[in-house]
Formats: structure tokens, C-alpha cells, sequence
């Protein structure tokens, strides 16, 4: 990435014959002209030098920052090696002593000769472990190391790193991104693909946890063995395994994480099957910002189309509007770009006049007009590429913080102004770069706290062609706050799908379904089992089925809730205005008997049914039939009260009429004994006694009643599937069936006197009638208790009010019929030779 001195060339050329004496395999693409050695360094890395160099000229230009000031640069190369990553910051930390007889450096540290200029700060580490390579030297001095490799949690240690700033958002940020991003498509069954180092670690024990707490499984897991030599891989028993679990696994996504040398493995593999046994695999990959996959492309010579439609995430990048112009005027024989020396020679397949001394003689030289645009987008890209974003505000963020300590200093007493710019020292920038917040050469504003940069991961879709260029298209972000977005009609999936990939153990459990997990099986493998009566789910793949509010209840297919209706026996229904009907008829009825009656109260036959107890029972029976109608219409709190107690009150004095006629004709017949002393019982204040005192023992269970737990209005939300029934809650069950048993108690007296006067001679005798009209009211209301019981909703109502109306003109017909017949068309037998022979008992009964 940067200049390459005449050894770095020849350790280049000796790896590389020492790999092919090896044995190594070198891999191609089809149909595409050969890569260079995956040894040289990446062509689309020499963007991070061109977007450094971008910032440094912009930053002198700029007279408001740092004027007066000019930043130099010094860029190396670490050519994928961990020794060269040392000697690297020793030489630029201190002064080359001498050169050993082995050709090799050696530094002392802490001696610095015939350096100029100091450095300031170090902007690096394209992987983990050459950040931490780096850090170990520079955090003995405290100088700010800017990295802009992925965050680590090694990192956050501010005591033992506390020179070293991350360019990127916390990892834990992309974990959790990479979850929700497999929830929002509910890619539950997926595969896992790491390297198998201390960063492959790192990410299992951070993702792990997270995609068991979400129930995503792992169908396979494999850790890959970072080659040593990248671009020569050697058939092993790993490789065989991965490229049979590869042809088995039937997830459809596989998650990576790893840079490009730490999972070649994958990329031989996938190589293997694409373009040599003609097996597409057709996954969905996602990989980290660790990995670019276009490395692969530019520099081990694989084709991009195993990647088309991969998804990744990468840093939150902006466009830099001069940064195309910038590379587009660059020239390579300025001495400033002399790191451009090598890129030209591999890129353009030419040699360059900076590199004529060490090129082979045959070597076709470069004629100048090369231009980068020419170049494809596997080699180099014309917009700049989040890491070289991080490397551009790295640069800004260390002129930033130069600026502001010269600002400090130049507020500081008199005395103390006579310090040289030049005196800064690199460890007192650490105090400005822990928080500082700026706008770059872009005008974006980037900002640091605690030393983290506050910005967002990108989620990117690439689409490939065949021509080995690929588009990246920005399909989603994840923000520090967690607040995932992804635009999912602009994602392009791998050709092998049609549509939005499956990714699932089994299949999904429909709508109105929930999950059941097998025993001995992964929490995604699992059978679905359709949702009980009163519960719904109305997702795919629900773990619970959910009970719908009380106001609401499940559809036929049991994935919505629908609102229930109300429900009550209404006027205006057919079975509503039925009842009235028959209602009001009975009682139109009842009023043409009290006028049969009334037209004929001279009569010998009236006189003789006791004229007085005849009124009431015909009200009681008229007041009945209206008592009726308030069963029917919307529940309220006055009808709830009166239904029941009128109801109770009124149907008890009809009975205890009927008990006061019963007992009057069993004593009217023994007066007629000579001798019997029950003729004093006779008369009216009998009658009235009896019904003035059964009436009030009603009246005063109904006032207890009423009293104590009175019926009001209620709502029944479950007795009937889709309805909301309006009733009247009878408050104490208790007391509803004293009301109705005291009924029947008065009833059942007056069947067993009339019963046992059913025989006692007379022609107007009405005991054979009483006990035909009790009979029909303990029928009535024997058979109303079980239905009752078991029918719901407005029902009971229909059964309650059927029920008044039934023994209602049970009485009526029974008792008053057979005299109104008499009186309408048998007149000759209302007369006074049809008494019987005892005369004294006409007005007695």
C-alpha cells in the first residue's frame, strides 16, 4: 500500500517460487484473463494512499486549519506479513542504525538521528491482528494509532489502549445488525463460516448468544484454517469436509466473517464447484466489514459471480465530491506518488519509469496515458470505499486535534507562548481526539466520543457482471441506536432465486398456527399445530397463539380478530315481535274475560266464583302479560330491577288467588254439614287474609332482594362465539330462586287442595279447574328450570318470558274459559236451579 523498496520486489519474486516449489495450487477463473499473485498487494487497496494523500492536500490548502502548518505523510507496506508490520513502525518511530551482514535492519529503539520531522500519529491496521502488532509498540509512547478495522472489544480497555482510536462502530452494532437482518427476512436456519483464529473466536462468542435468544439455529458451523500461503492451497481433510457440507447444508444463507486471507479455504472451495465440477452452490452470503469479497476478485483471480447478490455491512460512507477529479489528474512520477509505482506496473500490465531498475527487460513500459477509469471495478474503485472513507476522516480528525492544541497553547499565560509548534508531542493529542467533533474536506460531520466513532453501518448489496466489475448498492443501514431499515425491493438475489430466498429448517406454520418443538430437535425445527377455538395467530412461524380481546373473537381461519356483536331479544326482531304480540293479545284476551265478566257480574254464575277474588286474579293475569314486555328491549337498570320483582309480586297474588278459591270451595262444601262451625269462616276477610298474606311474604323476599344484591345490568362476553350478550345479572342467584320457589310452593298447595276437591259436587264447582290450571303451571315451570339452564344469550329470555306467558294462560284458559262459555253461549245454564240444592252456597265460593 505503499512504497516498495528493491527488497520488498525480491522477497515478493522468492515467496512466490518458494510457494510453487511446494507444490502449491494456483487458482484461476474461467473465461477470465489469470490474476496477478495474490502475494502483491491488493490493486483496490492503493485507494487507501490516494484518499489519505486526498486529505492531506485538501488540509494545507485550507488556510483556516492549521495554518502555516504543512502535514506530511510517510505510507508502508506490511505486504501481508506480521515482520514487516514491526519493522515498519520501528523505522518510523526511530532511526536506521546499520545494515547487518545478513542484509537485514537493525533499529534501537528509543535512538532517533538525522530525523527531521517526528511522527505524529499512525493511521493503520487493515486487520485485527496487524492493529494489534501496531498497538503494542505505539502504546508504550502513547501515540494515537487510528485503525480502520472493525471494532474489537480488546479495544475498550482505555487503560491499556488509551492511544488508540477505532474508525468504525462497536462490533457488538454489527451483530445485532446481522440478526435482524436474518429476522426481517426470518432466515432462521442458516450457516456460519468463520476463521478459525482469534477473531473467529471473538465473533462466535459475540453472535452466538445473540441468535440463540432469537431462535435462529446454526446448521453449520465451520472454522477454517487461515493459509499461510494465500493463492496456493493444498487439498486437506478440512477442505473435503467444507465442500461436502457445502453440497448438504439446505440452508440457503451462510454468514461470514474473516478477511481475505483468513478464508481463502472458502473461496478455493466455492472456485472448485463453480467452474470446475459445474455445481452452483447459490447461497445467500453475508459477510462483516472485515471482508470485501472484491479482494478476492482483484487479487486471487476468482470470478465475481459466486458473490452476486451477497449482502454486507460496512462503515456508514458519504460521497467526497473531489475525490474522482483527484485520481483522475494523479501522476505516478511525482515524487509524492511514488507508492503509485507498483500499482501501475500490476494494474496496467506495463513497467513505469520509477520501477525500470528492477523490471524484467521484456517488460512492455508504460506510456503515460493510462487512465484509472479504465480499470475495473474489481481492480479499482472510482468512489471511495468505506475503509478509505475512515482512512480520509482519520486524517481530518488527527488536523483537528492538532489544531485545537495549538489553539490551547496559544491561550496559555505569556510566559509559555515562546513553545514551538513543532514542540507538541504526540501523546498530548490523545486529550483532543477522545471527544472531538468536526466537519471534514466533504463538509460531513463526523464525531468521536470516548474515543469510538458515532456513525452507522451500511448494509450493501453487491451486484455483479460478467466482466468482472460489480455495483454496490446500499440497501439498509443500522444505526448506533439500533434502529434497523432495509429497503427490500432493491435487494438482487443470487439468479438461483426468483424471489426472497427460504431459509428455514421446515416449513413455515401458516397463519393460525404455532410452533411445537420436537424433542431431541433444534428450537427451528419444529411442527405446527392449529390455534384452540379462542385463540388466533396471525403471523407465520408464532411461537404462541394469542387470545383476542374480550370484545373481539377469531375468524373461521383463526388469524384475525374480529369485533363481536351485541347482542339482546329487541322489538324489532322477528322473535321479539312475536312475543309482544302474543303478549299483547293474551292480555287483550284477559280484558274481553273482565268484560264477559263485568257484563254479566249480576249473574248467578259470577256470584257464585266470588265476584272480588275474580277481579284480582283477572288483573294479576292482565298485569302479567305486560309484565312481559319488560323482559324484551336493551337491559337497563330499571327494567333489571322490576323484570324479576314485578314479575315475582304480581304472579304470586294470581296464585294466591287461586289458593284463596281452592280453600273456599273445600270450606264452602263442609259448611254444608250440619253441625259444622266452618260456615263463620266463610266470607271475604277470609279470602283477602290469605292473599293479602301470601302476597306480602313475596313481597318481602323481593324487598330483601333488592335490598341486599339487586339484579343490574351486565355483559356476557363468552357464553355465545361472536357475541356480546346484554343481560340482566340476577345479582344473588339465591334470592331468584327463592322468588321462583315460593311460586311453585303456592302453586303446588293450591294443585293438592283442588286436587282433593276435584270431586265435591256442584255445577259451578271450580276445583276441577284449579287443579287443571296448576298442573299446567308446574308443568309450565318445571320444564322451565333446565331450559333455563342450558340455553344462553337472549334465549333465556325467550325461555323466561315463554314461560309467564305459558302459565299465565294456563290460568287464564283453565278457570275463566269454561265460565265465559257458560256466559256466552249457554246462557240457560247460568241460572240459579244450577247451584245444587244447597242455595246458601251461591256467593260463598
Amino acid at each position: 500500500m505503499g512504497r516498495q523498496p528493491a527488497e520488498a520486489g525480491e522477497e515478493v519474486r522468492r515467496r512466490k517460487a518458494e510457494a510453487g516449489e511446494q507444490g502449491g495450487r494456483y487458482l484461476s477463473c474461467k473465461q477470465q484473463e489469470a490474476a496477478p499473485t495474490s502475494l502483491r498487494a491488493a490493486l483496490k487497496n492503493y485507494q487507501h494512499a490516494l484518499s489519505l494523500t486526498l486529505a492531506i492536500h485538501e488540509i494545507n490548502k485550507n488556510p483556516k486549519l492549521l495554518p502555516n502548518i504543512t502535514l506530511g505523510f510517510d505510507i508502508r507496506d506490511n505486504l501481508f506479513d506480521s515482520i514487516f508490520t514491526y519493522e515498519a513502525i520501528l523505522d518510523v518511530l526511530f532511526k536506521q542504525q546499520q545494515t547487518t551482514s545478513q542484509n537485514s535492519l537493525l533499529f534501537v529503539p528509543n535512538y532517533k538521528c538525522g530525523r527531521g520531522n517526528d511522527v505524529i500519529s499512525v493511521i493503520g491496521g487493515h486487520t485485527t491482528e496487524y492493529t494489534m502488532q501496531m498497538t503494542i509498540i505505539l502504546s508504550l509512547y502513547r501515540i494515537p494509532q487510528l485503525t480502520y478495522n472493525a471494532h474489537e472489544a480488546m479495544f475498550s480497555d482505555k487503560r491499556t489502549f488509551s492511544s488508540s482510536y477505532i474508525l468504525a462502530p462497536r462490533e457488538t452494532l454489527q451483530h445485532v445488525g446481522i440478526v435482524l437482518l436474518l429476522l426481517h427476512f426470518r432466515w432462521t436456519w442458516i450457516g456460519l463460516v468463520v476463521a478459525d483464529d482469534d477473531d473467529g473466536e471473538s465473533f462466535l462468542r459475540n453472535l452466538t448468544p445473540l441468535l440463540a435468544q432469537n431462535s435462529i439455529c446454526v446448521a453449520l458451523l465451520r472454522k477454517i484454517q487461515v493459509q499461510k500461503e494465500i493463492g496456493y492451497v493444498h487439498d486437506s481433510e478440512d477442505i473435503q469436509i467444507l465442500q461436502s457440507e457445502l453440497l448438504l447444508i439446505k440452508s440457503n444463507v451462510i454468514v461470514v466473517n474473516g478477511n481475505f486471507k483468513s478464508v481463502f479455504s472458502l473461496l478455493y472451495v466455492l472456485d472448485q464447484f463453480e467452474f470446475f465440477l459445474e455445481i452452483s452452490i447459490g447461497k445467500v452470503w453475508i459477510t462483516t466489514t472485515k471482508w470485501d469479497f472484491t479482494t478476492a476478485v482483484s487479487t486471487g483471480g476468482f470470478c465475481a459471480k459466486m458473490f452476486h447478490g451477497a449482502l454486507s455491512f460496512s462503515v456508514h460512507t458519504n460521497v467526497v465530491p473531489g475525490f474522482k477529479e483527484f485520481i483522475q489528474n494523479v501522476n505516478y512520477d511525482e515524487p509524492l506518488m511514488h507508492f503509485l509505482c507498483w500499482f501501475w506496473y500490476f494494474a496496467f500490465n506495463c513497467v513505469p519509469l520509477c520501477l525500470m531498475h528492477v523490471a524484467e527487460p521484456h517488460k512492455q513500459k508504460c506510456t503515460g496515458e493510462e487512465k484509472m477509469e479504465s480499470l475495473a471495478s474489481s481492480q479499482f474503485e472510482m468512489n471511495m470505499n468505506d475503509e478509505s472513507y475512515s482512512i480520509y476522516n482519520a486524517v481530518y480528525a488527527i488536523a483537528h486535534a492538532l489544531h485545537s492544541s495549538h489553539l490551547s497553547s496559544e491561550r496559555r499565560p505569556v510566559a509559555r507562548r515562546h513553545i514551538k509548534h513543532t514542540d507538541i508531542q504526540p501523546w498530548q493529542l490523545n486529550y483532543f481526539l477522545e471527544n472531538i467533533r468536526f466537519n471534514n474536506g466533504a463538509g460531513h460531520e463526523v464525531i468521536f466520543a470516548n474515543g469510538e466513532l458515532q456513525t452507522e453501518y451500511d448494509i450493501i448489496n453487491w451486484v455483479t457482471f460478467p466482466n468482472r466489475s460489480f455495483l454496490r448498492v446500499q440497501v439498509g443501514t443500522m444505526s448506533p441506536h439500533q434502529e434497523f431499515t432495509i429497503r427490500e425491493d432493491a435487494v438482487v438475489w443470487n439468479s438461483r432465486f426468483k424471489q426472497v430466498p427460504n431459509s428455514t429448517c421446515v416449513e413455515s406454520c401458516h397463519l393460525g398456527h404455532s410452533r411445537i418443538i420436537q424433542e431431541g430437535q433444534p428450537v427451528c425445527c419444529y411442527d405446527c399445530r392449529p390455534c384452540s377455538n379462542d385463540m388466533i395467530s396471525n403471523q407465520t412461524d408464532a411461537v404462541h397463539c394469542a387470545k383476542c380481546p374480550e370484545d373481539q373473537y377469531p375468524n373461521e381461519n383463526q388469524d384475525q380478530c374480529i369485533p363481536k356483536e351485541i347482542s339482546f331479544l329487541t322489538y324489532q326482531e322477528p322473535l321479539g315481535i312475536l312475543l309482544v304480540s302474543l303478549a299483547i293479545s293474551l292480555a287483550l284476551m284477559t280484558g274481553l274475560v273482565m268484560q264477559t265478566f263485568l257484563k254479566n257480574w249480576e249473574t248467578p254464575i259470577v256470584k257464585a266464583n266470588n265476584r272480588n277474588l275474580t277481579c284480582i286474579l283477572l288483573t294479576s293475569i292482565l298485569l302479567c302479560y305486560f309484565s312481559s314486555l319488560l323482559f324484551i328491549g336493551k337491559p337497563g337498570k330499571v327494567t333489571c330491577l322490576l323484570r324479576q320483582a314485578t314479575f315475582g309480586t304480581i304472579f304470586s297474588i294470581a296464585v294466591s288467588c287461586v289458593l284463596a278459591k281452592t280453600i273456599l270451595v273445600i270450606l264452602a262444601f263442609m259448611a254444608t254439614k250440619p253441625g259444622n262451625r266452618m260456615r263463620k269462616w266463610l266470607g271475604q276477610n277470609l279470602a283477602s287474609s290469605i292473599v293479602l298474606c301470601c302476597s306480602l311474604i313475596q313481597v318481602s323476599i323481593c324487598t330483601a332482594w333488592l335490598s341486599t344484591s339487586p339484579p343490574f345490568p351486565d355483559v356476557d362476553l363468552h357464553s355465545q362465539k361472536g357475541l356480546i350478550i346484554l343481560e340482566c345479572n340476577e345479582g344473588s342467584a339465591t334470592m331468584f330462586y327463592c322468588v321462583l320457589g315460593y311460586m311453585g310452593f303456592l302453586a303446588l298447595i293450591s294443585f293438592t287442595v283442588a286436587f282433593l276437591a276435584r270431586k265435591l259436587p256442584d255445577t259451578f264447582n271450580e276445583a276441577k279447574f284449579i287443579t287443571f290450571s296448576m298442573l299446567v303451571f308446574c308443568s309450565v315451570w318445571v320444564s322451565f328450570i333446565p331450559g333455563y339452564l342450558s340455553t344462553k344469550g337472549k334465549n333465556i329470555v325467550v325461555v323466561e318470558v315463554f314461560a309467564i306467558l305459558a302459565s299465565n294462560t294456563g290460568l287464564l284458559a283453565c278457570i275463566f274459559l269454561p265460565k265465559c262459555y257458560i256466559m256466552l253461549l249457554r246462557a240457560d245454564l247460568n241460572s240459579g236451579k244450577f247451584l245444587g240444592h244447597n242455595r246458601s252456597n251461591k256467593n260463598i265460593v
